[in-house]
């Protein structure tokens, strides 16, 4: 009997010695639940996910490689997935973050320009219409630059000098609208100015043509309106001169 007791208290004794070797996973095992997966499967998973368009999975996938298995040869790789499936989540906040995160950790990694790139694709693929402020086409613009500046024999700068055009355009629409905009207003100087700065920055976007035509338009206003501000000013003075004060 005393035998019996004295196997239990070693099994006892074997089952905490596991628990606190293995914590939580032990506890899995006993009551039935998820059992540990190593690195390879998680990764397999996330990409399965991935390809299958179910990007919140993948995204918790990799990030468990993340935060489990720092140190593993798939948790760099899974930094980049988590990126590439937040950003086909339409996350393109988050997904800039990550690409963004990435780059500072790996500044020298052979896909950076792959990074860089789609950390100009984050800020794209928000780019307003020409009536609204154009914060993200600039981005996007600046990121695109920065990429062919740093790798400009890369296929990446070949895709981003594409879009460096595409945002030019639509930061030239965007001046042209303000542009008419002002005009409507009658605000001639304002308008006049927004022209100006499309045929300084932006002279081969396909508005040339149309801002110069304004220009002119807003050349001959401002000349009437000063026309007509010298022609007040005499008939000021000439009435001036005719009042009693002045004549006393």
């Amino acid at each position: 009997m005393h035998r019996q007791h004295g196997v239990v208290k070693v099994l006892i004794l074997g089952l905490w010695v596991l628990f606190f070797l293995n914590g939580c996973a032990v506890v899995d095992w006993f009551l039935g639940g998820e059992e540990e997966k190593y690195p390879q499967e998680i990764m397999i998973e996330g990409m399965e996910n991935l390809e299958k368009g179910r990007y919140k999975d993948a995204v918790e996938a990799f990030q468990k490689i993340a935060d489990r298995y720092p140190y593993s040869k798939y948790a760099v790789l899974a930094e980049i997935k988590m990126a590439d499936a937040l950003y086909l989540q339409k996350e393109y906040d988050l997904a800039y973050e990550s690409y963004d995160e990435f780059e500072k950790l790996h500044p020298k990694h052979e896909d950076i320009p792959y990074v860089i790139y789609q950390k100009g694709m984050c800020n794209f693929r928000q780019i307003k219409t020409i009536d609204r402020e154009q914060g993200h086409t600039l981005s996007a613009k600046q990121e695109f630059e920065r990429l062919v500046r740093r790798f400009p024999r890369d296929d990446y700068a070949d895709r981003a000098r594409k879009n460096i055009r595409k945002c030019l355009i639509f930061l030239a629409e965007y001046e042209l609208y303000v542009g008419h905009f002002y005009y409507k207003k009658k605000n001639y100087r304002a308008a006049l100015g927004r022209y100006m700065y499309i045929i300084e920055n932006y002279p081969d976007m396909g508005q040339y043509h149309e801002a110069m035509e304004y220009i002119s338009r807003c050349k001959e206003r401002l000349a009437k309106e000063e026309a007509e501000d010298e022609e007040s000013d005499e008939l000021i003075k000439e009435s001036g001169a005719e009042t009693p004060e002045s004549s006393t």
